[in-house]
């Protein structure tokens, strides 16, 4: 459509109106208006303009649906300059959007104009629309169309390019491909041949040779041309040109290049070797660089046909020890079963905390202290068998029973070991399994010995040995942890509380949430059983948080009735380990409408110690929440005062076994020292265990604040506990 004001358009611009066809190529432009003026004035203005030594050729719509015809009729078209309002106020959208999704075009640039400001508001256009420019007409001199149309070839030119390596990138994986699965250097020869001269567009007509331990070149694969020559030297061929640049392309070790040939220089880890291939014109240098790539693969490829024969090796051997693997051991150990005989001792050893030394250390470290292992296992025991790496960090070998001393066996391999700089004591896991206890299937026996194993892991004990019974026992724990998952599914789970008293007041303060998980015959499981069978399967993450949520509902109704407790819930090492636990938590905490300082979390040491710095950010985030934090059963671990100050707490909890002997058998002395740790550190103190008047006076005079035990009250269920606290002088 015109305007007024067209004639402003090129103001102030010198136009030349010699129109010259460039014999190097042409940048296609679609005009598309409805007002022939606009068609005659752009092509005038951009007369004798010349990008990178192409100039432009017009084509010309004047109509949206003028312009989607054109578009798919003229597939070499770069750029549209494309009017926005013409049959209809959206003409020019619409063409836009056919362009992008019903022909598929997404490399012809759009630059849109009009002349009509209003219709199609600028901010959304760009953002709603793949376009690369717009414009009002008037504002459209010489120059800045030059300028703009200069960016929109530019930017079609460089997704082109990207289109193009896209499809030869594609070719080269299609070539990878072709080139795998060869067992021979005779199919494997010819297949690089062919798909290589694909890549640089030659035909399939070239050889590949190789020099052997001598200085001889031996050509070990090719096309049809040359595959009578294959196991010969190059010396046998008949044509002197070939033997020229195979030898010139070894002798200087670079690429040769003629204008009827190209010989690669192919370097892999076991031997080098040349790709002649025949041209009838030279590669682009496109062409060339996706070559290389593909030659990458090739090298890759010579040295897997090299180690061929070695491919049993690669699967039964561990690579970094050399010894067999988990595959090869269960293979051979099925030959020692004998079920009369006694003779063997089959011993699975597992490095513990091993994943510390990767992490603390670095790999290089854990893997010079595998070798250590290894060293040591074949020195101190050469009578073994079998020696194997049966796992990342575990380690399998069989023993004459004679000679397995158990003692000595575990005294041997905790001699410190020497790793690099490093001198490291180690400790283990040791599952033992006697040969008359062997299973024809090799797999069975190897379970056997992890039964063992886990046994003298969940036992915390050096070494276990297998005993039928052990199997049952598995048998029953896997039993138990389906059983459980089915009940908390089931909603049979149940949550107790136990009040918690202040010293000082005597009154209710708040209140531990417990686990109860009834038997089904009145009796309940108890948790020193089901907790840890819940946290090795994974299933105190959805238990942990299932307690979170009824502890907020009975906050929510404490609040209600105006008592004024908090509720405390235990934390697992598991739960820490949830991506965003603290958010996670402070959701759960916002859904049940409950004061964040109503909720204290319990953590145990080996809570703080799994992961310190994730543990530390994620305590300190829920501080600032509002949420209290307790350290649970303090004093029974090793290490924690060493992060104690580093840690957001509000109290320590004094575990039972430094109250139960108060005042009979134990003065309270370590009782004492948590006391006076946590008035220094400004954290209240509160004493679980409690059974006897005797141990509150005892803990009154030493200033705790706190206690909680059967004397005041037992862990009782929610309703119990409402009643409990209605009747009590609590804090109302």
């Amino acid at each position: 459509m015109a305007s007024e004001q067209e004639d402003f358009l090129f103001a102030d611009q010198e136009v030349s109106h010699d129109i010259q066809e460039d014999e190097k190529g042409f940048w296609d432009v679609l005009v598309v208006d409805d007002d022939p003026e606009i068609h005659s004035v752009t092509k005038l203005a951009l007369s004798g303009v010349e990008f990178w030594g192409k100039t432009l050729r017009f084509h010309h719509a004047y109509s949206g649906k003028e312009a989607v015809a054109s578009l798919k009729n003229l597939p070499e078209v770069c750029v549209l300059l494309l009017d926005v309002v013409m049959e209809s106020d959206d003409a020019g959208l619409n063409v836009v959007k056919q362009v992008r999704e019903e022909i598929g075009n997404h490399a012809v640039r759009i630059i849109l104009r009009t002349g009509q400001p209003g219709y199609a508001p600028e901010e959304k256009v760009i953002r709603e629309y793949d376009i690369n420019d717009y414009k009002m007409k008037t504002e459209l001199t010489r120059g800045k169309l030059v300028t703009s149309l200069m960016t929109a070839i530019r930017s079609y030119q460089q997704i082109c390019e990207l289109e193009q390596q896209s499809v030869a990138l594609a070719n080269i994986l299609d070539a990878s491909q072709a080139i795998l699965g060869h067992t021979d250097m005779v199919s494997f020869g010819k297949a690089v041949v062919r798909q290589l001269a694909k890549i640089i567009g030659a035909h399939d007509s070239g050889l590949v040779a190789g020099i052997t331990n001598g200085s001889r070149v031996i050509i070990f694969g090719g096309t049809e041309h040359y595959e009578e020559f294959i196991g010969q030297g190059l010396e046998q061929l008949d044509n002197g040109r070939v033997i020229m640049q195979v030898q010139n392309c070894f002798d200087r070790e670079v690429h040769q290049h003629t204008d009827h040939d190209i010989t690669f220089l192919l370097k892999g880890k076991s031997r080098k070797a040349a790709i002649f291939i025949e041209i009838e014109q030279p590669p682009s240098a496109s062409q060339l660089q996706f070559a290389e790539i593909f030659l990458a693969n090739v090298g890759v490829g010579v040295d897997n046909i090299k180690l061929i024969n070695e491919l049993r090796d690669v699967a039964y051997k561990d690579a970094l020890t050399r010894l067999p693997n988990r595959a090869n051991f269960v293979d051979l150990i099925a030959q020692f079963y004998q079920p009369d005989s006694d003779d063997l001792v089959f011993v699975l050893l597992d490095i513990a905390q091993f994943s510390d030394i990767n992490n603390g250390l670095g790999q290089e470290v854990g893997n010079l202290l595998l070798l250590a292992v290894k060293e040591r296992l074949c020195l101190e025991f050469p009578q073994s068998q079998l020696l194997s790496r049966i796992g990342a960090d575990v380690f399998g070998l069989l023993l004459p029973s004679q000679l397995f001393d158990e003692q000595g066996f575990v005294d041997t391999i905790t001699v410190p070991y020497q790793v690099g700089e490093h001198v490291l004591t180690m400790h283990f896991h040791i599952g033992v399994c006697r040969q008359a206890d062997f299973h024809h299937l090799g797999l069975e026996t190897l379970k056997l010995a992890y039964i063992a194993l886990n046994q003298a892991k969940q036992a915390n004990k050096i070494l276990d040995w297998y005993t039928p019974d052990l199997e049952e026992k598995m048998a029953w724990r896997l039993g138990l942890i389906r059983q459980l998952r089915q009940d908390f599914e089931m909603n049979k789970l149940e949550v107790w509380y136990q009040p918690q008293f202040s010293l000082e007041s005597n009154k209710v303060i708040g209140c531990e949430a417990l686990l109860r998980w009834p038997s089904g015959n009145g009796d309940y499981i108890s948790p020193g059983i089901f907790v840890p069978l819940a946290e090795d399967s994974g299933l105190i993450v959805d238990i942990g948080q299932w307690v979170l949520e009824q502890a907020c509902k009975l906050q929510h109704q404490l609040s209600a009735q105006d008592i004024d407790i908090s509720v405390a819930v235990n934390v697992s090492v598991p739960q820490f380990k949830v991506n965003n636990y603290a958010e996670q938590v402070k959701n759960t905490i916002t859904h049940y409408q409950v004061s964040p300082e109503k909720i204290e979390l319990e953590v145990t040491e080996s809570v703080v110690m799994d992961e310190v710095k994730t543990v530390i950010e994620t305590l300190g985030e829920l501080k600032s929440f509002g949420v209290e934090v307790a350290i649970d059963d303090f004093g029974t671990g090793f290490s924690s005062l060493s992060y104690l100050q580093q840690l957001p707490l509000a109290r320590l909890k004094i575990d039972r076994a430094f109250v139960k002997d108060i005042p009979d058998s134990d003065s309270g002395a370590i009782a004492d020292l948590v006391i006076s740790l946590g008035r220094h550190l400004g954290l209240k103190t509160i004493a679980e265990g409690v059974e006897t008047q005797q141990q509150v006076d005892v803990l009154k005079k030493l200033g705790c604040d706190e206690v909680q035990g059967f004397l005041l009250a037992k862990p009782m269920p929610k309703d119990e506990l409402l009643v409990f606290l209605n009747t009590t002088d609590s804090d109302k």
